[in-house]
């Protein structure tokens, strides 16, 4: 996969944690790397959903986990899951010590709640 399937294995991660909640002091569930970019986004079971929403703003099709110990991919466009793919730039998951949910210190009491 490369460019042109919506994949730049340089492009590096944007940080360790979701742009838009770390903008606005929130909070997510789990993590996701725009695998095109490098845009850190939330997943959709996550309050903001940003990493959707950042594939409708942008086009880019193809998301990579950005948990420790995951590397499947997923593919916007053709609704595909797939357990591997090119290697991306480092580093490949956010920080092992950064809970889920996460950051620490932002994440509700009663989260689990919150998600429901």
């Amino acid at each position: 996969m490369t460019s042109d399937t919506g994949i730049d294995p340089l492009a590096p991660p944007s940080g360790t944690g979701c742009v838009e909640c770390d903008a606005a002091g929130g909070w997510w569930f789990h993590l996701r790397r725009c695998a095109q970019c490098g845009h850190i986004g939330c997943c959709d079971d996550s309050p903001g959903k940003h990493a959707t929403a950042h594939h409708r703003a942008t086009g880019h099709p193809v998301i990579r986990s950005y948990e420790p110990g995951e590397g499947w991919f997923w593919n916007y466009d053709t609704n595909e899951l797939y357990e591997t793919g090119p290697e991306l730039a480092p580093p490949g998951s956010h920080p092992a010590d950064q809970p889920a949910p996460g950051p620490a210190g932002r994440v509700p009491a009663n989260w689990a709640d919150v998600l429901r």
